[in-house]
């Protein structure tokens, strides 16, 4: 097999982005993915994403209105998870229990039992389980990584990440702002939180609080919607939701390595949005722009300032793998292209890292306990929060520390 035939399943805006992507790894001519059919609870929405993937990929795919037809298919080898939080789980089981290879988008699970009930699935059936995050896959990010590691920085002492400002508008999508679905605070810190496992490895304790910062949201001159996947969402929205779920967190991290991390993410106040990514070290700082935009990171050390490729003069083993560099160029550390093109083609690397671990019988750069441990670390702001003092992984991890997820896990099946 040269080509996994994969179903996408949940044909909404994420779903969208996610055939964009595999229109992009088509056109690196490097494709090891086939789209052979969708899945969606409703039949508008699977035959509007077919119609698109005839469109970017010039086939039709077969269309399924539910995961039990979708795994029965014999022509379908593996799932690519679009869905809201919530659904992941009824979702991924099935997959997993048929042995069929599952990428599911992020956060992985709606809370830490859901997760290891997946891992414990793809562990008991020797079926492969990713996860899917593209911040990671920026290359700016790529470069970013390889400075630290490469200890251009010297001993890192911290890392900070912000992002302040914004509306009373609704983002993206109502379910967004619901407990129950999978909360925005969740859906956007997750990426932070990989990002910062990805650069210092393993977490270990972890101190914070979530908060809702907007009351109520609003949907007048439309809601906050960053792609044009997005769209077909218009007509749904309500004129006003009362979120449940925390938008807002503010969080300190200590990992393993005895870096720690100052994480603010609060997503209210009109007139200015404020955003740093920056790491520190005892020989310099390095600050790495927003991601998907193809800013140009900045090193400052005692001998001057580099920045985006000739960063590259420092790192004579560095190089983008081939999707990256097929997309982004091969010094594509920095880049000027639309939000949309970047987006597709960082789904399209993750995409493509998927497949190829199915294909060769390896491990995906982003397993199920990589999407687990981002989760955790998010989760346990809010445990952190609601009992006062910071949680550790390991408790997180077992669940020991569990109180704000025991509702949802009821909700789920997975307490009395």
């Amino acid at each position: 097999m040269e080509r996994l035939p994969v179903c996408l399943v949940g044909c909404g805006g994420m779903g969208n982005r996610h055939i964009l992507g595999l229109a992009a790894l088509a056109r690196t001519g490097l494709s090891n993915i086939d789209l052979v059919a969708v899945c969606d609870l409703r039949r508008e929405w699977a035959e509007r994403a077919a119609a698109e993937a005839e469109r970017v990929l010039g086939r039709r795919p077969r269309v399924h209105t539910s995961i039990d037809a979708a795994v029965a298919d014999p022509g379908i080898a593996a799932f690519d998870v679009c869905t809201e939080v919530s659904a992941h789980l009824p979702v991924v089981l099935p997959a997993l229990a048929a042995r069929k290879p599952v990428l599911c988008e992020k956060p992985l699970a709606l809370t830490v039992r859901a997760a290891r009930k997946m891992i414990d699935a793809a562990r008991e059936t020797g079926t492969l389980l990713a996860t899917a995050e593209n911040y990671r896959r920026d290359p700016p990010n790529r470069l970013a990584k390889a400075v630290i590691d490469a200890g251009l920085l010297g001993q890192v002492h911290m890392m900070l990440q912000f992002s302040a400002g914004g509306s009373d508008r609704i983002i993206i999508t109502p379910w967004r702002h619901m407990r129950d679905k999978g909360g925005i605070g969740a859906d956007v810190v997750v990426h932070y939180t990989d990002i910062i496992q990805y650069y210092f490895g393993e977490f270990e304790t972890i101190h914070g609080h979530g908060f809702i910062a907007e009351p109520v949201r609003y949907s007048r001159d439309g809601a906050v919607m960053p792609h044009p996947a997005y769209r077909q969402h218009q007509a749904e929205m309500p004129e006003t939701v009362v979120p449940t779920a925390e938008d807002s967190m503010v969080a300190i991290f200590r990992m393993k390595s005895g870096v720690l991390v100052q994480l603010g993410h609060v997503p209210s106040g009109p007139g200015r949005d404020w955003y740093q990514r920056s790491v520190h070290g005892r020989l310099g700082s390095l600050e790495i722009p927003h991601d998907r935009r193809g800013g140009a990171p900045v090193l400052r050390r005692a001998s001057g300032e580099l920045a985006g490729r000739q960063i590259l003069a420092e790192l004579p083993h560095f190089e983008l793998d081939a999707v990256a560099a097929s997309i982004f160029g091969k010094q594509g550390v920095e880049y000027d292209l639309p939000f949309p093109t970047s987006d597709a083609g960082q789904i399209a690397i993750e995409q493509h890292d998927f497949a190829r671990a199915v294909l060769n019988n390896s491990v995906p750069e982003i397993d199920g306990h990589g999407g687990l441990t981002a989760l955790a670390a998010v989760l346990g702001v809010f445990e952190s929060g609601k009992i006062g003092r910071p949680v550790t992984m390991d408790e997180m991890l077992t669940s020991a520390v569990s109180s704000y997820q025991d509702d949802l896990d009821r909700g789920l099946g997975l307490l009395n």
